[in-house]
């Protein structure tokens, strides 16, 4: 027999009953049913129930077993009675009677407990890691992440794609985030970093004529943590292709990425690649306040500014005198109560906007003099008062003696014809609701986008058993910075600009790029451009942005020079791993897919990182290192 196991604790049913076997694995849960001992004995892949009574030989080294000890087990398949058998565990109908016992590892005091679904503080799972990723959830979610890197190989391989590995240790490279840099030994004052993505790499692997490249490939940047973004390293699918077009790109990953979901998303709907929209990135974020929306969600916020133009209501009318300056509706369906729409007010409040305008519509009655002249503005509004293009008068759904009143302050400030006209625009009818916000759109989208999820989830609008893609396009290459004006690039300095160089002749901030992204339930999934691979057009670009010439050659020296020897056209994209993974999952922190990641302040405090370097280390890189101030 084995030294450790005959078989795994995720492998014995009845056939196997009066069986000797060996099992090893960790103590799960131990209980003492009046002398006899039953311990739920698991491995990586499941749980048999295994238990002592005082006739084994080996009853009194049981008696000492706590959670965690990792052990060997001799012992017998007996049947479990009838009436004790648990469906729930494929090991259920069985059970292991212990013959001979050797304790592999004796565990100490656990500072969290694996067995059931206590919560600890962040510090404490990562602290002690390898305890939290033995908990049945992490053991899911990582072999998860296994499964879906194993299947994004699998499919990318069936494309012909080929995968083929780029350095670690490279030259700094602007992707948009700072660099992690490494010291020279060899070259004292000189830095290597290590590469944000595989660009340069990707397009010179092009250049070289390999057509198609992919690569599961660590990325690192020194970002700030947030819940969907690790602080420091990152995996992405990192793609390329020669004699590509944008649409190509499209075709070429989204079956790969709703594949992915069909495979592994639990059921959950996912739209079919060919009813994935194409959004221009000014669209998506008048509509959703955002470049990465969920579409799960179907509202769509719209501009409204003609219907405050010279209104009553001074606040919105005044910001309009500015060129610039916007109003926009966010229309919320079913949301038509004071209550709610006070909520929301509150809601835009504590994201530091000074509120939210609101309109509700709800039925009321046409007062006397109305219902005695035929030719009052109310009753002009009763007849014209439609819903999908059809009149609701007509259709018998507004009463003789009732209208469609808008309440709310905004209402009373702007009339009756203009509440009417915002209503038609927005399509919206009794018992639903509008919110404004106002001013130039950069200071106001966020919250706006932020409101629009969270009115589409408390509306209950938002379908949450699906999964929704879009693709984001027409980004702008540049953008200009708000105190100085200066003018950068707003995404992949390496994109081609649509039109080419005749492109870069006018306004840089209305240049747009061949760039795009994959957005899905409210995240970026993937991210990508068509390249520019003609030097005289990527020093122009370069030039816009503050970039000369001979900087440019100095810092992507490699692929400029390599440009000049017959490079192809290429495009492609990079899917983050992490991202994927964590929407699977259903979980709502990136950390919960990540086997080994870091803390909220990029520190690894199982490991002890970062550390302080020996002095020795530092004086054989000469570098000295300047505490600190206060």
């Amino acid at each position: 027999m084995h030294a450790y196991r005959s078989h795994t604790c995720a492998d014995l049913r009845k056939e196997h009953v009066g069986e000797t076997v060996r099992l090893a694995g960790w103590v799960h849960r131990i209980r003492d049913h009046g002398g006899v001992l039953f311990i739920d004995l698991r491995d990586h892949y499941g749980v048999t129930q295994v238990l002592c009574d005082p006739d084994s030989p080996v009853f009194a080294q049981v008696e000492k077993l706590r959670s965690e000890w990792c052990v060997r087990i001799d012992g017998v398949v007996k049947a479990r009675d009838e009436s004790l058998v648990n469906a729930k565990l494929p090991t259920g109908e069985i059970e292991v009677y212990i013959r001979d016992m050797d304790v592999l590892g004796a565990a100490e005091e656990l500072p969290l407990i694996v067995f059931g679904d206590q919560e600890y503080p962040e510090e404490t799972r990562l602290r002690y890691r390898y305890l939290d990723l033995r908990r049945a959830e992490m053991q899911k979610n990582m072999t998860l992440r296994s499964d879906v890197v194993a299947s994004i190989r699998k499919r990318m391989w069936a494309q012909d794609f080929r995968e083929y590995q780029t350095p670690i240790i490279t030259a700094s490279s602007p992707e948009g985030a700072r660099d992690f840099l490494v010291p020279s030994r060899l070259h004292p004052g000189k830095f290597y970093a290590l590469p944000q993505a595989p660009q340069q790499f990707k397009q010179l692997i092009m250049v070289s004529g390999f057509d198609k490249y992919f690569q599961i490939a660590p990325c690192f940047r020194d970002e700030d943590p947030r819940a969907d973004r690790s602080p420091t390293d990152f995996y992405q699918l990192d793609l390329e292709m020669s004699f590509v077009e944008q649409q190509d790109v499209f075709d070429t990953v989204a079956p790969v990425i709703a594949g992915v979901f069909e495979e592994f998303g639990g059921g959950r709907r996912v739209d079919a690649p060919g009813d994935w929209p194409q959004i221009s990135y000014a669209d998506s974020a008048l509509w959703y306040g955002t470049d990465k929306p969920d579409l799960r969600n179907p509202i769509k916020m719209q501009d409204v500014s003609e219907h405050f133009r010279g209104s009553g209501f001074a606040i919105f009318a005044k910001l309009l005198e500015h060129e610039g300056n916007e109003i926009r509706a966010i229309p919320a369906p079913k949301g038509g109560s004071r209550k709610f729409c006070d909520r929301m007010n509150a809601f835009a409040q504590k994201e530091g906007l000074p509120g939210m305008g609101y309109i509700f519509w709800r039925l009321a009655d046409l007062p006397p003099e109305a219902m005695e002249n035929m030719d009052h503005p109310l009753r002009k509004i009763q007849r014209e008062q439609s819903f999908a293009g059809e009149s609701v008068f007509e259709r018998g759904e507004i009463p003789a003696n009732k209208y469609w009143e808008a309440a709310g302050p905004l209402a009373k400030n702007i009339g009756p014809e203009r509440t009417e006209a915002i209503r038609q625009q927005l399509d919206l009818g009794v018992g639903d609701a509008a919110f404004f916000l106002g001013g130039k759109p950069a200071s106001f989208e966020r919250v706006a986008g932020k409101a629009r999820d969270v009115i589409g989830a408390e509306l209950e609008l938002t379908d949450t058993d699906r999964f929704a893609f879009a693709w984001i396009v027409d980004f702008p290459m540049y953008e200009a910075d708000e105190e100085t004006g200066d003018i950068d690039f707003s995404h992949n300095p390496f994109s081609m600009p649509q039109g080419g160089m005749d492109a870069l002749s006018g306004d840089p901030l209305k240049v747009l790029g061949y760039q795009y992204d994959l957005a899905c339930n409210g995240y970026e999934l993937v991210s990508g451009a068509i390249r520019n691979h003609r030097p005289e057009i990527m020093f122009k670009a370069f030039e816009l942005a503050g970039y000369g010439e001979d900087e440019v050659r100095k810092r992507f020296g490699g692929m400029v020079n390599a440009f000049r020897f017959g490079a192809p056209p290429h495009g492609g994209c990079a899917a983050g791993i992490d991202r994927i993974v964590m929407l699977l999952a259903d979980e709502q922190n990136i950390r919960e897919v990540i086997m080994f990641p870091m803390n909220q302040r990029a520190e690894d405090l199982m490991m002890g990182a970062p550390s302080e370097p020996a002095s020795d280390q530092l004086m054989e890189l000469r570098l000295r290192v300047i505490p600190p101030e206060n």
